[in-house]
């Protein structure tokens, strides 16, 4: 026969331990709330057990009534701590497993014979299972092959309840052998448990590499895409514009004075104008790639059918930024954004050329006075870099042909 005792005394140990360390895993990020109601699952499964094996020694009220269910609110904060992983809201079906409990113990039928309670527990204990499935597939993300497992085992766990309460209401056992199954079905529950503990921290470990792996790729002011993040998109927009055959663009984007922003209103304002920026520039780049280069530079990749669409474009950006208020909240902040833009054809498209391409276009943006757009078609993106060193400050500067055409194609879009 199964001592019921001693396996209820085994768990609480080891709940109380899972308690204390889910806890401690609470205490390094106390805004994530997902640790800490699994510790409170734990916590409470481990009391609420506590209290199930002492019936006899306390009053029946609080060993066989309170105690299961305050077990039972133990698989509730557990599904609350897998919505709190998923940045979930509390649902209602949290709440079944003590609510299903406490709808039939006080039965007389119920409450009077043990294994009527067993079972009623065990279907109880079902439905926890099953919100505890709900909660690890219905999240919506993806890319976690661990949560399928996962979801896998806790579906097992309430097929292995149902099972139980279903074969207990069938056969009609004795108390012993009421007592028997329970400890089964007991053990059982616990080597399907452990398992489910070892797939979620496989999945918090998959999350957690993901994250990193996103933020490798990440700038962390703009929350745009960094330099290494825009330069592995590049071979993928390529592709994308030879299926479409369109063109490949490379517009570079540099924010004009931005030093005399930092100098007059402060870094934080200009950590606000850029922020600003990569928020208006990657609304008019869905289906390309957007980020940041470094300092006040940006880059998109992007594919366009023409040099006309690269212009439109390139000035929807520019004329925008200009539009949009950016306020320290004492004055406005005056701010505009020079473009150089690069295009090639889908086959002949390289990356490093198109941004050298692009930086001589945004030189001679520079030189034509800043706040317009500089556009280099397939010829002149071609052609190699004729800009020289300036014998003063030893900075590149545009050639007087790149300034003579950046000043015709600042005459024929306009200045925002």
């Amino acid at each position: 026969m199964f001592n019921v005792p001693t396996g209820l005394a085994i768990w609480c140990s080891e709940a109380m331990t899972l308690a204390l360390v889910a806890f401690m895993a609470w205490r390094h990020n106390v805004r994530n709330k997902t640790y800490l109601y699994w510790g409170l699952g734990f916590l409470f499964s481990g009391i609420g057990f506590a209290m199930v094996a002492v019936r006899g020694q306390i009053p029946n009220i609080l060993s066989i009534e309170a105690g299961n269910t305050i077990a039972l609110c133990g698989q509730s904060a557990w599904v609350m701590g897998y919505l709190a992983l998923d940045r979930r809201k509390f649902e209602w079906w949290v709440l079944l497993p003590p609510a299903v409990w406490l709808a039939g113990v006080f039965l007389p039928w119920v409450n009077g014979d043990y294994a009527n309670r067993v079972i009623l527990y065990n279907l109880a204990s079902a439905t926890g299972a099953t919100a505890l499935a709900l909660a690890v597939t219905t999240s919506g993300v993806k890319g976690e092959k661990t949560r399928g497992k996962l979801g896998a085992i806790f579906v097992a766990q309430s097929v292995l309840c149902f099972g139980t309460a279903l074969a207990m209401a069938l056969l009609g056992p004795t108390d012993a052998e009421a007592a028997n199954f329970a400890g089964l079905a007991a053990m059982a529950m616990g080597f399907l448990l452990t398992f489910a503990c070892a797939l979620t921290c496989r999945m918090i470990m998959e999350r957690s590499e993901k994250q990193l792996r996103l933020l490798s790729f990440t700038d962390p002011l703009t929350s745009v895409l960094n330099r290494r993040g825009l330069f592995g998109r590049f071979d993928a927009i390529q592709e994308k514009a030879f299926d479409a055959r369109h063109q490949v663009a490379v517009l570079l984007f540099d924010l004009d004075h931005f030093k005399r922003v930092n100098d007059r209103f402060g870094h934080q304002a200009g950590d606000h104008v850029l922020t600003v920026f990569a928020r208006v520039a990657r609304q008019y780049t869905p289906d390309g790639v957007f980020g940041r280069m470094g300092g006040e530079e940006f880059a998109a990749f992007t594919t366009v059918a023409d040099q006309t669409e690269a212009e439109a474009l390139a000035e929807s950006i520019r004329a925008e930024f200009c539009r949009v208020p950016i306020s320290t909240g004492e004055a406005l902040i005056p701010a505009t954004v020079s473009i150089g833009v690069a295009l090639a054809s889908a086959i002949e498209a390289n990356r490093d050329k198109l941004i050298s391409a692009s930086d001589r276009a945004l030189y001679a943006a520079k030189a034509a006075g800043r706040n317009c757009t500089v556009i280099f078609g397939e010829a002149e993106a071609a052609a190699p870099a004729p800009a020289q060193p300036d014998e003063k400050s030893g900075e590149l500067v545009p050639t007087l042909d790149d300034q003579i055409y950046a000043l015709r194609r600042v005459g024929s879009l306009g200045r925002g």
